[in-house]
């Protein structure tokens, strides 16, 4: 492997050249990519990263029963995927065993490939409220993802099909291709619907006494935290026996401390992306200092926290202090196609599979979504009346559409959950602008834990990750140093320097790497 020294001395000696040799630039830039594309292809394969195309299993699966073969998905059948994506199910179950149940959660079932997995269940929750899981499957963890911008899907090299057996279920009910009226409106309410669901999916593929992992992204920091302590309390191994969670880029504490009071200097990181003018600049620091931001961060961001941190300061109008969005419209006018959630990203917006969702989606006039489509609906066993939407427009909570419930970081649910599994990990990416990697890390040093609050050190220990075994301009992943990580007392936090909000997306190896944390494959986020 060529090193950064190296390189760098080669891409010196190009532009020195430049003057004598014009028409040689473009050609060199040609061979150093090429060479580059030879080296990663021809990297040797790593045993923390097997690369396999799933094959299809026999007909005699252990999963395969009198029940469940009315959710056998063709892996051979599926819309645009050109290869056999092997053994899966996908339909609706009840989240009761009521006979006049009509509330249903759809999920899509993927039975590991790796033979040491066992009965193991990982489940995996996008956000919202109200996002389908089937975007995670697509776009960030799944057996093939496709991509913005890209014209089909791929084979995932960094599946997480590679290390367990994967569940993703589209909850609460209301969501995706779920069905039912929604009737919670907090969730507690929403983790006994899961339960009730999950003790369904249970009994059709005789999974009972498995391990359970619950992870997520997003507003997951509420979801999965409440589904775990659902878990435990319940006590009942036969179902429910819950060995960890992971949550990455999660709203999991207060708004204002997750959001306003680490915006400012989140700003200034990255001012060389923003570009933002002077008179912007010095307007939002006047706007942090008044609303107190600034001396709240300078108090009460340490490690470890100098005590139980307050509630945060109001000294301005609602509009004046909220500085995401005063920051948020100011990028926007530099950077007209600005992601909130991936904050590099510029003009044109690419195409996306799943539509509009979120600022910065294309989707061409007439263009169907893929899970709408109705040869997409019958391969995996859904219901074609139902019009799929990544996100809901409706609300997934009655009442208001608001959810009552309080961040799970701030009364308990959270901690409880790291003391009684030991096995806690949460991530974030730091080009996610909604909700960044210190307002994640405020919000664990407002919590207390197995007998200290908050972390007593600042996690900044390498995150690193070995060199993957394939070159896949459909499934890349980074390798090296990506980020910093640390562990203290059950609970595990990393940052992954070049991810965004979607974390398995945009930073696959990375993932892949927690996942093999959180399953006990490997010990730390270091080097091996």
């Amino acid at each position: 492997m060529r090193s950064p020294i190296v390189l760098a001395v080669s891409l010196l000696g190009l532009f020195e050249s430049a003057a004598s040799r014009p028409a040689d630039i473009f050609q060199r830039v040609k061979e150093i990519q090429r060479d580059a594309s030879a080296r990663l292809s021809q990297a040797p394969a790593q045993p923390a990263l097997p690369f396999q195309r799933i094959q299809s299993r026999s007909a005699d699966s252990k999963y395969l029963n009198n029940v469940t073969s009315a959710f056998v998905v063709n892996g051979s059948a599926v819309p645009d995927v050109t290869w056999d994506l092997g053994e899966s199910y996908a339909g609706l179950l009840p989240i009761s065993g009521a006979a006049n149940e009509t509330r249903k959660l759809f999920f899509w079932f993927f039975p590991s490939t790796n033979p040491d997995a066992g009965d193991e269940i990982t489940i995996w929750l996008n956000g919202g409220p109200g996002c389908s899981s089937l975007s995670g499957l697509l776009t960030e963890n799944g057996p093939f993802t496709w991509e913005a911008g890209t014209l089909d899907p791929v084979p995932n090299t960094y599946s997480w099909t590679n290390l367990t057996n994967m569940l993703w279920i589209e909850q609460p009910v209301g969501v995706g291709f779920s069905q039912g009226v929604p009737d919670i409106t907090n969730e507690y309410e929403l983790a006994l619907e899961f339960i009730g669901f999950y003790k369904q999916f249970f009994d059709a593929f005789e999974l009972h006494g498995s391990d359970t992992y619950v992870t997520g992204e997003s507003y997951g920091g509420y979801y999965v935290p409440y589904i775990a302590d659902a878990f435990l309390s319940h006590a009942d191994d036969e179902y429910y026996k819950l060995k960890g969670i992971a949550i990455n880029d999660p709203i999991i504490g207060d708004g204002n401390l997750q959001q306003e009071v680490v915006i400012a200097p989140y700003v200034d990181y990255w001012q060389n992306v923003f570009y933002l003018n002077s008179t912007f600049i010095d307007e939002m620091h006047a706007r942090a200092d008044q609303c107190g931001y600034t001396d709240f961060m300078n108090t009460y961001f340490k490690f470890p926290p100098p005590g139980p941190i307050p509630s945060v300061p109001q000294n301005g109008t609602e509009d004046y202090c909220d500085i995401l969005d005063f920051a948020y419209d100011a990028i926007l006018d530099v950077n007209p196609c600005f992601n909130i959630y991936h904050i590099s990203e510029t003009c044109p917006h690419p195409w996306a599979v799943l539509g509009i969702v979120n600022e910065g989606d294309y989707s061409p006039p007439g263009e169907v979504v893929y899970f709408n489509r109705t040869d997409v609906k019958k391969a995996i066993n859904a219901p074609l009346d139902t019009n799929w939407e990544q996100c809901t427009e409706n609300n997934v909570f009655a009442g208001n559409g608001s959810d009552l419930s309080n961040g799970p970081a701030l009364n308990g649910v959270l901690a409880g959950v790291i003391e009684k599994t030991n096995n806690v990990i949460i991530g974030s990416g730091n080009l996610d602008f909604l909700l960044n990697t210190n307002g994640t890390l405020f919000a664990i040093q407002n919590m207390t834990w197995n007998g200290l609050q908050g972390l007593q050190e600042y996690p900044g220990q390498q995150f690193y990750v070995e060199e993957g075994p394939e070159f896949n301009g459909g499934s890349l992943g980074g390798f090296g140093n990506l980020g910093l990580w640390g562990e203290e007392r059950g609970l595990t936090f990393y940052q992954i320097q070049l991810s965004g909000h979607e974390l398995p997306g945009y930073a696959p190896s990375a993932a892949y790497k927690v996942v093999q944390k959180l399953l006990g494959h490997i010990d730390g986020l270091g080097p091996a």
